[in-house]
């Protein structure tokens, strides 16, 4: 009697059916399949930095996302099973009881989700590993340099990959091998977190983001979207992708055939050939990442050259708490810590201001950052808040923001720091002497 192969597909990055090519290879491939996804207790708790690595927003944005993941399997015979552990303990466990022969996964840009990879690999010496790029524009393999020659500048990257096709995207996967009998109630133990009054905004999962994709391209915003992208508030005024697309919610490849199609439809122009554009930012830091691994946290990123910050606590829970002497910058805090989101010219003022007016740790505001944004992605947020500090991929060193010249370019009415009730409470910056302050350990 042949054996039934199992095999295992452990969601992260990918929560989603359509062009998902694991899936679809899964699908052919094995008998069994336990869909997984792992959620680690360690991301509830305070990391080096004092911080959750996820907040309550996000937990949400999260739940909601494997809610429809979990619906869009069950339409297959199939369903989700959460587990409440490190990844590397319950899959080896799963795969041990259930004598998984394949494990698969999308290929991920996070350092420490690769070492979870390559432990999991020397535990199971006899099941096949299986990854998939289904989290970027393109396949490793299609890149015109080998990784470890990553160019050193975006500009230089733009312009290696401008003649690569992107692959169409596949149609979301239509059958599935069943789940050998495993279930769980991951439901009623899932953690809680408190509502936010500004929710409303974005709702998780694959549903929400391919509604907004049909509404964005149905819309002209995308033929105006260069005019319209540094706007600090509104939702006409950028994409909105992003939150579903960092959670894999939405396909790259899927945004990029549908912005084809647009231009096709209602013409190119200089607004369209942008949103291109920052799809190849966010592509450019994807492979930046994969390149330098743990190099992407440390506090002198890939140039080691040692910033002349440090860390100040109550500095650092000011501009948290959007509590600074810049009226610009608390109206972005508070609205990044009611609604986990925040415009891409607001992250870059906010980021300057931590860095440059504060002489904070970049580091500190990037796991404020993963904490907060609905849309973190390991990639975008270390590699962009490098660039800002002047120790990434910025060949002109760290970009410094004056925050007046900021508010009278785009907020000279003040209605968005009104909104947001960024007035400004306290002008003293330090409440005690800084000499006997800690700092972190590099």
């Amino acid at each position: 009697m042949t054996m039934r192969k199992v095999g295992l597909y452990w969601f992260n990055n990918d929560l989603r059916l359509h062009d998902n090519a694991n899936l679809s290879r899964a699908a052919l491939e094995v008998d069994d399949l336990l869909c997984i996804y792992c959620l680690d207790p360690q991301s509830l708790m305070p990391n080096r930095y004092g911080l959750a690595t996820i907040s309550p927003n996000r937990l949400r944005f999260l739940k909601e996302s494997l809610i429809d993941l979990d619906r869009q399997l069950q339409k297959l015979d199939q369903h989700l099973i959460v587990c409440y552990q490190t990844a590397v303990k319950a899959i080896h466990d799963i795969a041990s009881s259930y004598q998984v022969s394949y494990i698969y996964r999308s290929r991920h840009p996070g350092y420490y989700e690769n070492q979870q990879w390559l432990a999991l690999q020397k535990q199971l010496p006899l099941v096949q590993f299986v990854e998939t790029d289904t989290h970027t524009l393109f396949a490793m393999d299609q890149l015109p340099f080998p990784l470890a020659k990553l160019p050193d500048t975006f500009t230089q990257f733009k312009n290696s990959v401008a003649q690569l096709s992107v692959v169409k995207p596949m149609q979301a996967v239509d059958f599935l091998p069943p789940n050998p009998k495993l279930k769980t109630d991951w439901l009623s133990r899932f953690p809680d977190y408190s509502k936010s009054e500004h929710e409303v905004f974005f709702s998780g999962g694959e549903t929400a983001g391919l509604k907004q994709l049909k509404n964005y391209f149905a819309s002209h915003n995308a033929s105006h979207y260069k005019k319209q992208r540094n706007e600090l508030d509104g939702w006409d005024n950028s994409s909105k992708f992003s939150s579903w697309l960092a959670n894999g919610n939405l396909s790259v490849r899927q945004i990029c055939f549908n912005l084809n199609q647009y231009e096709q439809q209602s013409g190119a122009n200089e607004s369209t050939y942008w949103l291109f554009f920052e799809l190849l930012w966010r592509e450019y830091f994807q492979w930046y990442a994969h390149h330098h691994g743990k190099l992407l946290f440390t506090f002198r990123g890939i140039k080691q050259q040692k910033p002349l910050t440090s860390f100040y606590p109550e500095r650092f829970q000011k501009w948290c708490n959007g509590n600074t002497p810049y009226a610009l910058v608390n109206a972005c805090m508070k609205q990044l810590n009611k609604t986990g989101f925040m415009s891409n010219r607001g992250r870059q003022i906010v980021a300057s201001c931590l860095v440059n007016e504060l002489a904070v740790d970049w580091r500190y505001g990037a796991a404020y950052f993963e904490q907060q944004l609905l849309d973190y992605d390991v990639a975008a947020n270390w590699g962009n808040w490098q660039y800002l500090a002047g120790v990434g991929a910025d060949p002109r060193g760290k970009r410094h923001f004056d925050f007046e010249k900021q508010t009278q370019q785009y907020d000279p009415d003040g209605l968005f720091i009104n909104k947001w009730q960024g007035g400004i409470q306290n002008f003293q910056i330090d409440s005690v002497d800084a000499a006997d302050w800690p700092v972190i350990a590099e």
